[in-house]
């Protein structure tokens, strides 16, 4: 079981260059773990991306039912103020927006704030970063993020 952060789902639901990794570590365990709120965030990203014109109505269809099928499958962790307590904690040790340290604190919640050996499927770099130094093993990339420079 992998907790998911938004930017990983996406690659799921529309092709991108990353879909064909995303796709196989899902594959490899199809179990997810979401935060509460990513499917607003998905939702948010489908309707730019037809807005813009990078997706047709057919595309934004079928990538809101892939979502909807993705949701039902998984476990979600609900906002809880034991979400908001540690999402404020994270804000004030990493460089996060507001909507990247819920999706952590809501990684921590799940995993009982014991992250060692716990995945954490991400694409976005300074979340990564943060779940890296939370003690999370990360995926996809993660020899990206251990050679980044890390406090010693």
């Amino acid at each position: 079981m992998r907790f998911w952060d938004s930017s990983a789902v996406m690659p799921l639901l529309v092709p991108e260059p990353t879909s064909e990794r995303i796709e196989s570590i899902l594959r490899s365990d199809p179990e997810v773990v979401l935060w509460w709120a990513t499917p607003v965030e998905c939702a948010s990203a489908l309707a730019r991306l037809q807005r813009e014109g990078n997706l047709t109505a057919l595309g934004l269809r079928r990538a809101q039912a892939l979502l909807e099928s993705l949701r039902e499958q998984a476990y979600e962790v609900q906002p809880v103020e034991e979400v908001r307590a540690r999402a404020q904690r994270l804000l004030a040790v990493h460089r996060l927006r507001a909507a990247d340290s819920l999706q952590l604190a809501a990684a921590l919640v799940w995993c009982r704030e014991r992250p060692q050996g716990v995945y954490f499927v991400c694409l976005d770099d300074r979340l990564r970063l943060a779940a890296l130094l939370e003690g999370f093993s990360t995926e996809p990339f993660s020899e990206e993020v251990h050679d980044q420079e890390l406090p010693g």
